[in-house]
């Protein structure tokens, strides 16, 4: 009987063992090689992992993860991309000052509310705070290269932008907005006096100062409000007051304070808008084109 346990135990070993060496077989699988770098697939899922924290700030649950999934089959060429960009910034010798690389820490920090639930975060994606330095670093690396390579290069010219307005005027037609205030009450019979006393002329301020209520201010468009909120704002005229609306288990009284009228934005209003645009597009085209150029100088094979 000793004699089975002791090959039993064994076995287990033996089991614990392989699959060690399997796991770290995997992980060190090369799946691509650029110039001298190779990239394994630890590096992607480390790859992968990162962006999931950087996404974090935007996603949650479900959706992170969705998004996540969408983009996995672009990530490993996005991963060879940023290693010949990095390359690059070697060549050129560009520099990152440390206190650049603890302030983006400090603001994925924030996202967190303690620095032990920030810690366990990084935990279950595997990596390490000295992970997401070393990511961040090469992100400000690329940044100053691309900057110096394109960014810089690229120029807006006045007359584009002209022209780009002229042709996509009903891009800046400003819709419909109410600018109005609510307050929300609890109970019924409270918001119903305090309706009326808002209707005989008193000031929102002062009504939700003498009842400890938070006024609420917000500007709309058609559109962006629940139906039944936007069925009784865009009925009122300025300076309008509606009676308490229920949602649910609250009543709403909204007071509307201005009405401004569908319009036509003036090139003034929107040129850095514009600017933005075509700056957007014109580093996309040139981006594109440097990387097809730095691809083809470079030594590159995907298993």
């Amino acid at each position: 009987m000793s004699g089975l346990k002791s090959l039993a135990g064994v076995f287990l070993i033996v089991l614990v063992l392989t699959t060690c060496v399997f796991t770290c077989f995997a992980q060190d699988k090369i799946l691509a090689i650029v110039n001298n770098d190779i990239i394994t697939q630890r590096d992607l899922d480390d790859f992968i992992n990162f962006t999931r924290i950087q996404l974090s700030g935007e996603y949650s649950g479900e959706k992170l993860e969705e998004k996540i999934r969408s983009m996995k089959s672009d990530l490993l060429e996005k991963l060879i991309e940023d290693r010949l960009i990095l390359q690059d910034a070697q060549k050129n010798n560009i520099k990152i000052d440390d206190s650049r690389v603890k302030a983006k820490i400090a603001e994925v920090k924030k996202r967190y509310r303690t620095d032990a639930e920030f810690q366990q975060a990084l935990m279950e994606q595997g990596l390490v705070e000295a992970d997401l330095q070393s990511r961040i670093k090469e992100q400000l690396l690329m940044y100053n290269i691309v900057d110096t390579k394109i960014r810089k290069k690229v120029v807006i010219k006045p007359s584009e932008i002209t022209e780009y307005y002229a042709r996509s005027q009903e891009q800046f037609i400003l819709p419909q907005q109410r600018d109005f205030q609510s307050l929300i009450l609890e109970d019924e019979s409270k918001a119903n006096s305090i309706y009326e006393q808002l209707k005989s002329g008193k000031d929102i301020a002062e009504v939700g100062k003498e009842n400890s209520l938070t006024v609420n201010t917000f500007l709309a468009k058609q559109g962006e409000l629940k139906k039944e909120i936007e069925d009784i704002l865009f009925n009122l005229v300025s300076g309008g007051l509606a009676p308490p609306l229920k949602i649910k288990d609250k009543f709403y009284i909204f007071k509307l304070n201005n009405v401004s009228l569908s319009r036509q934005q003036t090139l003034l209003e929107v040129q850095d808008a514009i600017s933005d645009t075509l700056m957007e597009a014109k580093m996309q085209e040139e981006m594109a084109k440097w990387l097809d150029e730095i691809k083809k100088a470079a030594y590159i094979k995907i298993n």
